[in-house]
């Protein structure tokens, strides 16, 4: 795999507060990496980074190039989603296309439109008589009709019902990913996204507490469901986290293999939003 993005000691700092803390990290292509963070955390400062919306100290690369000083040239190959649409109230969506397509060349009018046509939205409405769920959809047929390698998404479900949260992820995954583009999403709704994710990274504090290939988390992290002296022997291994429910211990283990927890309890590999809980609580502790 070839890093599409790389981090080396990159800070941001405003005044007195850093929002980002000399964080180091690797973003491979062809990878759905979600980016995973209490509000305040250094999401929003860390996207603006690979955005080349913010400068920043140390070394940073996306796809070869500085984000902030080639910006312009950057911006050809990424398409970003906001949590809030920022499309004009007044344009209508016929015209909306017309300007995407004169200004980004590696925009399909085709492509838009085929995907706007197993929708409801009407080329002629404007997008101020549209839905958010409809603005959203509009966003989304746009961006997935510009070939571009990185695709960021920050919380590009908020506010939207479960069923268009769903079909959301589903067009993404059917009609945009593939081996050769990247998508990096932000988001709460942990429990929604895991099971697309190839990739995830925690971060706190603007520090990076995970960086990890999903299909590793089950050799690292164990949760251990036991009770009696299961749980007391158990407890002894010292577990990152535990917490009671019906009776029974709920720990999470950090290195500590299968083998060594085997007859405690029942094994489980940890949720990511468990995962996430653990895994913050501890660096505040």
């Amino acid at each position: 795999m070839t890093s599409l993005v790389s981090a080396q000691g990159v800070t941001k700092q405003f005044g007195s507060f850093t929002a980002v803390d000399n964080v180091n990290f690797e973003i491979e292509s062809g990878k759905i990496l979600g980016l995973i963070g209490p509000n305040g955390a250094g999401k929003t400062t860390l996207l603006k980074a690979l955005l080349g919306l913010t400068d920043c100290e140390g070394q940073l690369s996306v796809m070869g190039l500085d984000p902030f000083k080639q910006r312009k040239e950057l911006m050809q190959n990424i398409c970003f989603i906001a949590d809030v649409a920022v499309l004009p109230q007044w344009i209508r969506v016929t015209q909306l296309l017309d300007y995407v397509e004169a200004v980004h060349p590696n925009f399909s009018r085709n492509r838009a439109e085929e995907l706007l046509a197993q929708t409801k939205i009407m080329s002629n409405s404007k997008v101020k008589e549209l839905s958010k769920g409809m603005i959203t959809q509009l966003h989304l047929s746009i961006i997935m009709s510009i070939d571009a390698k990185l695709l960021v998404l920050d919380e590009p479900t908020l506010g939207l019902d479960i069923l268009f949260r769903k079909e959301f992820y589903s067009n993404l995954l059917n009609d945009y990913f593939d081996e050769e583009r990247t998508i990096l999403v932000t988001t709460h709704q942990v429990e929604e996204v895991e099971n697309l994710l190839t990739d995830i990274m925690f971060i706190n504090d603007g520090k990076i507490l995970l960086d990890s290939p999903m299909d590793a988390v089950g050799d690292t992290y164990v949760e251990l469901e036991a009770s009696g002296d299961g749980a007391e022997t158990a407890r002894g291994l010292g577990p990152i986290a535990e917490n009671q429910m019906f009776g029974k211990s709920i720990m999470l283990f950090e290195g500590i293999s299968r083998e060594h927890l085997e007859g405690y309890g029942e094994m489980r590999t940890p949720s990511v939003a468990d995962l996430f809980v653990a895994k913050i609580k501890r660096a505040r502790s």
